[in-house]
């Protein structure tokens, strides 16, 4: 049954059907914990260049060995590290980020209806 079908305006299994987004009702105390954590890491110029850098990149990684060693890499909850042979390899975490853009979604007519 496609979503169309089902009258759900978003595919089943995504961070919308399952987390409140922050336009749709308040986060109690527990809910903004997370959040808070890594809108505060993006909050660093640094970091969020240090993001861009890996989430432009063909793929969706990068080699330790083409980032300027200056960049703080402890990204919290943001960012997966893999060690392949002598070089890391730095990728977003998806559930994270779509966490992140479910918060910061609008509900549209379409999904209040659903």
């Amino acid at each position: 049954m496609s979503n169309q079908e089902s009258g759900s305006a978003t595919p089943q299994g995504t961070v919308a059907n399952c987390c409140p987004g922050l336009l749709t009702a308040p986060l109690d105390e527990e809910e903004a914990v997370e959040p808070a954590r890594v809108f505060k890491a993006l909050g660093d110029p640094v970091r969020l260049r240090l993001l861009s850098m890996i989430a432009s990149q063909a793929g969706g990684e990068v080699c330790v060995c083409d980032l300027t060693p200056a960049f703080d890499l402890s990204q919290p909850g943001l960012i997966a590290a893999e060690r392949r042979g002598t070089w890391v390899y730095y990728r977003l975490i998806p559930e994270t980020t779509d966490r992140l853009a479910a918060i910061l979604t609008r509900r549209t007519a379409t999904a209040t209806r659903a």
